[in-house]
């Protein structure tokens, strides 16, 4: 008798530690949980900006007559920021473009390029959308459809030709590009556009940009103020192809679309396919230049002192955007123009300055302060340039490294290292066999660089 009643106190034990045992584990998870509520959510970390930005962060851009700006955020890859940007220009505003040359180019690109080449209706304005997060390239007909549907919407908005309305994407190769996401926001874009909205269009169109990108001209027309601005994007994936990004120009200079186009061409070449990070294209490069003709100031025409001054503020535009690409090169810590001068043609002076500029072992090499000449050399050779060894000058600035085929007998390690501390350096070849020259703007290629381009998808 007393061994049943100890077997069946027994059993009541273990039900009753089998009950608790449930109620701890209860217990634990709810207070994992209120603990999980209550402690502070940490903020994702801001994405760290380029060393090499602008001190003084976005310029304050002067007003274009006959512009409008605004950007919403449609989610199309970025979560909680504005990824969509339009723009409106007045009726009777010329338009002029390069393009990226890739066989592999996107919709956009295409698009863009086949209606600048049609007749502009009479008065017609224009407009330009632009998306992050997704290039729409290499998407095929189901590409072609989303920017016939999305320039549709804002022609339709905008009571526009459809041919008047041009498009970007920029981001992610190979995925159908969600455009109704895009179309969805038409209206609230319409909405909200603004003459002073320029730095929110800019920042609207960054991928791994770390930093929005503006730079502005004004010149002295005849009878008034001509004024110039403009914003561009680009961080990797960038060599020179007829403009390497994407970057919309703005006037409000009176100019025929001809003349505007034939100024444009004459100066990419010395800008932005001067400027190289990774020497890889991208499908999406596109650069606009639009012109109201709303300034108080007469026509500016081909020639005359009026249109050199005018091309020369325009250059120098160009110029600087294209430096702010190179600034802000994914993981870039340092600037670097690379100079070739007395090479024995135009053509050779720029194999040479792309050579040395694209070269990973010279790129490391600035990126660890290393004044390692021997791999310049090794650049000049694989150029395919016409080279001679004992002509060959190599200079770090203003220090002389290399010359007549052997290092400078006054050169010293320690002052080329020294040298390479700065964050802006001069790698300068005079080949010794001509007068042609080229100047070419790279950065180093840092640890930065890979981790960016090894998560970009993820």
């Amino acid at each position: 008798m007393a061994e049943t009643n100890w077997k069946s106190k027994a059993q009541k034990l273990k039900k009753r530690l089998k009950v608790l045992k449930k109620r701890v584990a209860e217990d634990a998870v709810a207070v994992a949980a209120a603990t999980a509520l209550a402690a502070p959510v940490k903020p994702k970390a801001a994405k760290p900006v380029s060393p090499l930005a602008p001190k003084d962060g976005f310029p304050a851009l002067p007003r274009i007559a006959g512009v409008e700006f605004a950007a919403v955020g449609a989610g199309i890859k970025y979560q909680n920021r504005k990824d969509v940007m339009l723009i409106r220009l007045a009726p009777g505003t010329a338009m002029a473009g390069v393009f990226t040359r890739s066989s592999t180019r996107s919709g956009c690109v295409r698009d863009g390029q086949e209606k600048l080449a049609l007749p502009v209706p009479k008065g017609a304005g224009a407009a330009i959308i632009v998306n992050s997060g997704n290039s729409n390239a290499f998407t095929g007909k189901v590409g072609d459809k989303a920017v016939a549907a999305v320039c549709g919407s804002v022609a339709k908005a905008l009571d526009i030709p459809a041919s008047r309305v041009f498009s970007s994407s920029t981001g992610v190769i190979g995925e159908p590009l969600p455009f109704e996401k895009i179309t969805a926001k038409v209206p609230e874009l319409v909405a909200d556009l603004r003459e002073d909205a320029i730095e929110m269009a800019a920042q609207a169109m960054m991928t791994t940009d770390t930093f929005p990108k503006g730079a502005a001209a004004t010149v002295q027309g005849d009878g008034g103020e001509i004024r110039i601005a403009g914003i561009a994007k680009g961080s990797g994936m960038i060599a020179p192809d007829m403009a390497t990004m994407l970057v919309y120009i703005f006037t409000d200079a009176k100019i025929s679309a001809a003349n505007l186009q034939k100024m444009l061409s004459r100066n990419v070449d010395d800008t932005f396919n001067s400027i190289t990070v990774d020497s890889d294209t991208s499908t999406s490069d596109t650069l606009l230049l639009a012109a109201t003709g709303q300034s108080p100031a007469a026509e500016v025409k081909a020639t005359g002192p009026i249109a050199k001054a005018f091309e020369a503020a325009l250059r120098g535009v160009m110029h600087d955007l294209a430096l702010q690409v190179i600034r802000d090169g994914e993981g870039a810590t340092k600037l670097v123009e690379v100079r070739v001068t007395g090479a024995a043609s135009p053509e050779d002076a720029a194999k040479v300055s792309f050579s040395i500029a694209n070269s990973p072992l010279v790129k490391t090499a600035v990126a660890g302060q290393d004044p390692n000449w021997g791999r310049i050399v090794a650049a000049v050779g694989k150029s395919g340039a016409q080279a001679d060894r004992d002509r060959l000058t190599i200079r770090f600035g203003d220090i002389l490294v290399a010359q007549k085929g052997w290092r400078h007998p006054e050169y010293k390690e320690e002052d080329g290292a020294t040298y390479m501390l700065q964050p802006e350096l001069v790698i300068a070849v005079d080949l010794g066999l001509g007068r042609a020259a080229r100047s070419v703007w790279t950065c180093d290629l840092t640890n930065r660089y890979v981790e960016i381009n090894a998560d970009y998808r993820s």
